[in-house]
């Protein structure tokens, strides 16, 4: 594969890519004139591994990217609509049904997006499709799945088992064919795909006239199905491809007098799964079983879920290399330096029925529950107990953490049938930190919901810390309300009995006081939530604590005694905590901006951020980077104003919250005037104002007057009549097409977007330069968009490093962009490409 950048989350594709040549040009036509493509099949066949080759493929043609989401772990039909946006970024918005927000996110934009392994949802699916490609046009779908979804528009793609060859090509003289006509069987996919993996198995095999026959019998006898191939390879660490062959051949005859209702090709599947199962050992077999219970796990997991008198901790190693060997386990990475692990859907599926029918798999779900409560509770624990964890052990938590978020589910699943309240409610207390960073509030807020509803005894510290949590995710979802009432009813709760969680709900109080205008309410509570932190001598709420106090007091002009409260919080929550330690940062940028200490608020505003991408806190990097792009356009810094302004838009509008994306749009109105370009201005300003129509937020006082000034400035320039058409122009804009108008580069922007409502002349003249293109020629030359986005990154002076962490691309993909930008403008520094780039950007002056 070509190595170019694709937006979204494809995983790398673990092993080469045998075969389906033909398939995949003919379902790249297809998708070009389909809306939805369904790829179908019998487990086992390929169908998530051709979906996602062929995601691969067309990616680059899809402006906001290629999603993959897997339903596998999904058993609950509600849960769908969820498992989509938390995929896609986008958080529910208040009093509106989660699949509404979904096609507000998704009508403007252009996405693949992929729902893996349907068949179990079909009907949820099919739902939820028909819903999308209704309001959403540049939507394209492919789906997998053992049926086709049904609904209009629908191309469905029976995938095939790989290529074969017939057994009377194969000579049993010279090896290969007697037929000119017919192709080796070496060459044909099946066999291909049984000689790459038997390398890989046993290094140095090669296909060869002794025995070339017994790998074509092999994928013969299991129908070209790929797994059952790979599972068959595997074995040549211990057998021969003769043998193979022969103990095939026993196994698909003991298995003839199965269900013969069933698909020929899921008998097969299932002989080769049984066939391999059974050729392992009883420890091994009880391993696998064991194992089905993991969504993906390391060692540890598996020593401490998997064990007891029948298998030792020290046996696990052994074992599970074993299954590895036999490619019913698969290395799947490295997290923080550990390896970890997972089974392909079809063998967890064999292996967990298998787990059901000894009767295992209750107990079995009770050990994973209480390992992922363990493993849950440590991480916060250590990231927000400790004194002497350094901040990037605690990063490396918090990314243990949201990699387990399947396993999670898995539990609080279990908490919920069994009624295990008290438990359930320990373990949404530890995923707070994931729910709040990672812009999951919606998610977190169900399985809350769910867990306190039950009718079941659970301790005052429990409910009340629960409770606290549930009131912070409303909080984060705007529903200030809810989350106002939920602190209060955690700090009754708490008050009655041992523990509890008074320091965190007195503090969301608080800030619900503070969103609500009640300074004076707000000050006072905060005291109150500082002085039962200190009580409880817990430096991580008098941090954040005394964080909502310096923010009551600058809103009550006290500026000195803000600073020092956010200096003061800085002090207790150390270098280590760099969550929090970021917001009180974010608190003195804040300050530093309205006493107009530009260079201090910067810097201020960018340290923050550097610890909001450690952890992907989006929402915080989204205000962050708002924040410095506002003061870099107070000091006409025009290059770092829009790389900013427009990379928090454009998280915004990811995460489909209205209200961020209406101010972001104001941000680039202002930005729009100081790069001379007025009508697109007063068109932005005309789409913030139909956004917070939409959602019944007014523009501050302050920001109102800042609209009513640029439109008098405007209509004295382009006069009255113009400055109407031009607000109607942005009022008739969706959100999506106001952010392409600001974030397409200079040379791909409409007449529209650059010139007055029907004249066709600019906002105003360009200034003279002497090297200035031609009208004919770009003014970024040949650069490609993402060429021209890191060269001004470049001119900003970011290292390769740095241009990656802002664009989440690798240091070395950053280099090879970089050279290839020095090969098309026959540079050689980096500093003529800085002189280069400022030549060619708007200038602020008249």
């Amino acid at each position: 594969m070509t190595d170019i950048a694709i937006t979204g989350n494809l995983p790398a594709e673990p092993n080469s890519f045998v075969g389906r040549k033909r398939d995949l040009a003919e379902l790249v036509r297809i998708l070009g004139e389909v809306r939805v493509l369904t790829l179908c099949g019998p487990g086992g066949i390929g169908k998530t591994r051709l979906a996602l080759r062929l995601a691969m493929t067309l990616a680059p043609r899809y402006a906001d990217g290629a999603w993959i989401v897997d339903l596998a772990d999904a058993s609950d039909p509600s849960l769908l609509a969820p498992l989509v946006a938390a995929v896609l970024g986008i958080r529910q918005e208040r009093d509106q049904p989660l699949a509404d927000t979904l096609i507000e996110a998704l009508r403007p934009r252009s996405v693949l997006l992929i729902l893996d392994t349907c068949e179990h949802l079909v009907g949820a699916c099919a739902a939820l499709v028909r819903q999308l490609l209704a309001s959403c046009p540049d939507l394209r779908v492919i789906a997998t799945s053992r049926e086709p979804l049904r609904v209009r528009g629908e191309v469905t793609w029976r995938v095939a088992p790989l290529g074969l060859p017939p057994m009377s090509s194969v000579a049993a003289e010279d090896g290969y064919y007697a037929d000119p006509g017919v192709d080796s069987p070496a060459s044909c996919e099946a066999v291909r795909l049984f000689a790459d993996r038997a390398a890989a198995a046993r290094p140095g095999f090669t296909l060869d006239p002794a025995n070339i026959t017994a790998a074509v019998e092999v994928c013969q006898t299991l129908d070209g199905m790929p797994l059952a191939i790979e599972l068959a390879a595997a074995r040549l660490r211990a057998l021969s491809p003769e043998q193979i062959a022969t103990r095939l051949a026993d196994r698909f005859a003991l298995l003839a007098s199965g269900d013969r209702a069933a698909p020929r090709r899921q008998q097969t599947l299932r002989a080769t799964v049984d066939w391999s199962y059974d050729l392992l050992s009883s420890a091994e077999q009880l391993l696998l079983r064991r194992l089905s219970v993991f969504a993906g796990w390391n060692l540890e997991m598996a020593e401490q879920v998997c064990t007891d008198s029948q298998i030792a901790a020290a046996a696990v190693l052994d074992l599970l290399t074993a299954l590895i060997d036999k490619s019913l386990v698969t290395l799947d990475g490295e997290l923080n330096g550990i390896a970890r692990y997972r089974l392909l859907d079809t063998v967890r599926k064999y292996a967990a029925d298998q787990a059901v029918a000894c009767g295992e798999m209750p107990e079995l779900r009770v050990a994973h529950r209480d390992c992922m409560l363990q493993l849950q509770e440590r991480g916060v624990e250590r990231a927000f107990s400790r004194d002497d964890l350094p901040w990037s052990e605690r990063v490396a938590v918090y990314h243990r953490g949201v990699v387990e978020q399947a396993n999670t589910r898995a539990a609080l699943a279990c908490c919920a049938e069994r009624g295990d309240a008290e438990l359930g409610l320990r373990l949404c207390v530890a995923l707070r930190p994931i729910w709040l960073t990672g812009g999951d509030a919606t998610d977190g807020a169900a399985w809350l919901d769910r867990l306190l509803a039950l009718d079941r005894e659970v301790s005052t510290d429990v409910r009340s810390r629960a409770l606290s949590v549930r009131a912070e995710l409303a909080f984060e979802q705007q529903d200030y309300a809810a989350a106002g009432a939920l602190a209060r009813e955690s700090l009754e709760v708490s008050r009655a009995g041992p523990g509890g969680a008074e320091p965190g709900a007195l503090r969301e109080i608080a800030m619900v006081a503070l969103v609500s205008g009640q300074v004076s309410e707000a000050l006072e509570t905060a005291d109150a939530a500082i002085a039962a932190a200190r009580a409880a001598a817990d430096e991580w709420e008098t941090g954040v604590a005394l964080i909502v106090r310096g923010t009551a007091m600058a809103l009550q002009g006290r500026m000195d005694e803000a600073r020092r409260e956010f200096e003061v919080a800085i002090e207790v929550l150390g270098e280590t905590r760099g969550w929090g330690r970021a917001r009180a940062l974010f608190g003195l940028g804040q300050l530093a901006r309205a006493r107009g200490e530009s260079e201090s608020a910067l810097r201020y505003f960018q340290d923050a951020l550097v610890m909001y991408r450690q952890i992907d806190a989006r929402n915080d990097i989204a205000r962050c980077l708002a924040a410095i792009g506002r003061v870099a356009l107070s000091r006409s810094d025009l290059p770092l104003a829009t790389s900013s302004l427009t990379e928090s838009l454009r998280c915004s509008l990811a995460a489909g919250q209205r209200q961020a994306v209406a101010r972001g749009l104001e941000a680039q109105a202002a930005l729009a005037v100081a790069s001379g370009q007025l009508g697109n201005a007063v068109r932005l300003a005309g789409t913030s104002q139909v956004l917070r129509t939409a959602i019944g937020d007014p523009p501050s006082a302050s920001a109102r007057r800042r609209l009513d000034d640029m439109l008098e400035t405007a209509r004295g320039q382009l006069g009255a009549a113009t400055v109407n058409a031009l607000l109607d122009e942005g009022r008739a804009m969706s959100a999506y097409a106001a952010v392409r108008l600001v974030t397409a580069p200079p040379e791909q922007m409409t007449a529209a977007g650059r010139s007055q409502p029907g004249t066709g002349r600019p906002d105003r003249e360009p200034p003279a330069a002497a090297d200035q293109s031609p009208p004919d020629q770009p003014m970024f030359g040949t650069l490609t968009e993402r060429e021209r986005e890191i060269a001004i990154l470049v001119a900003l002076g970011l290292t390769n490093a740095a241009i990656g962490r802002q664009l989440f691309i690798s240091p070395s993909t950053a280099a090879r962009h970089v050279a290839n930008i020095f090969t098309k403008l026959g540079f050689s520094s980096r500093a003529q490409l800085a002189v280069w780039v400022a030549e060619r950007l708007p200038r602020s002056d008249s």
